[in-house]
């Protein structure tokens, strides 16, 4: 098993080398010391730069998603209400089957929103083992050079070598100042994935989605995902946590520009970025399109049977 991990991350290891090490090659270019903890610090943070603008586009794919499972959300609902209770086994799969044909109806992937996650996941342990093996003085796979490998294991960053871990300063294998860098960057990535989670749950969220299980999932999701930053974040290396928290400030700032600049519709965002947009005198009233509801209660008026109208009447409505 583990050959197949290796094999399975080697390009990625061989690709994050490549635009770590030509990030340390131009911040040594433009005069940073090669073997300082800030020169491949600033190397990491380029190379979440590069990766996170990667991933843009899969960004805004999964926000279109979110909106098809939102206006998707009371269609749902029907089928769940319709099964309640049921549990015997051809309810279940009658109740499956409806449900994969309403996704496949309209387009939609529940899956869809952990995609940018699970892009990421590879692509942090590739990293984790890149900076793993530079830990062991090891060389990598392709252009990180063992010369390279030593530098990065002797780099210090404010006392703090990037190899350290918060478990190893506290066993005695690492300084003090391991211990002080790695808890405040285990608190400042636990702050941003909360911030992060409260702006989706607070601001973004219809009183529709509010009412169904999805807001529920998020609400533990808003304290469940921070717990993790805390609990493993203590066995990271310094280098591994950089690369996680500038990940984690990204994530939040964009968050936060497609929450003002692109709301759910019905939501706090949505009504704050209305009134905005009113104080300027831009905004424009769009078409909405026609609610679930609306559509069955227009489809239930086509269906009414007409009541005869007698000659006289008619006659006289005619006038």
């Amino acid at each position: 098993m583990p050959d197949i991990i290796s094999l399975i991350l080697w390009p990625i290891k061989w690709v994050i080398e490549l635009i770590l090490v030509a990030f340390h090659s131009m911040w040594t270019f433009f005069g940073l010391d090669p073997n300082a903890g800030v020169t491949w610090v600033l190397s990491i943070v380029g190379l979440v730069i590069v990766v996170r603008a990667a991933l843009i586009p899969i960004f805004v794919k999964q926000i279109k998603s979110q909106r098809r499972m939102l206006e998707v959300a009371p269609q749902l609902k029907k089928i769940q209400d319709k099964y309640k209770g049921k549990k015997d086994q051809f309810s279940r799969e009658a109740m499956s089957r409806e449900t994969m044909e309403l996704y496949k109806k309209t387009g939609t992937n529940p899956l869809s929103s952990c995609l940018p996650l699970l892009l990421q996941m590879p692509i942090f342990f590739g990293l984790f083992s890149v900076l793993n093996d530079a830990q062991h003085d090891k060389a990598g796979v392709g252009v990180f050079t063992q010369d390279l490998a030593n530098s990065f294991a002797n780099a210090e960053f404010l006392g703090a070598p990037l190899k350290g871990t918060f478990i190893g300063a506290m066993n005695g294998e690492y300084p003090w100042q391991v211990m002080v860098i790695a808890a405040t960057m285990i608190v400042l990535m636990t702050a941003s994935q909360f911030i992060t989670q409260l702006q989706i749950v607070s601001k973004n969220m219809s009183p529709e989605t509010k009412a169904s299980p999805m807001f529920r999932q998020q609400r533990i999701m808003l304290y469940l995902l921070p717990l993790v930053f805390a609990f493993s974040g203590v066995a990271f290396p310094i280098g591994v946590m950089f690369y996680w928290l500038v990940s984690n400030f990204w994530t939040m700032g964009q968050q936060f520009v497609v929450i003002r600049n692109m709301p759910t519709p019905g939501s706090e965002a949505a009504k704050a970025r209305e009134e905005r947009l009113a104080r300027k005198g831009k905004l424009v009233v769009e078409e909405k399109s026609p609610t679930q509801t609306e559509i069955e209660a227009t489809e239930a008026k086509k269906t009414q049977r007409q009541q005869p109208v007698s000659k006289a009447r008619a006659k006289k409505q005619g006038k």
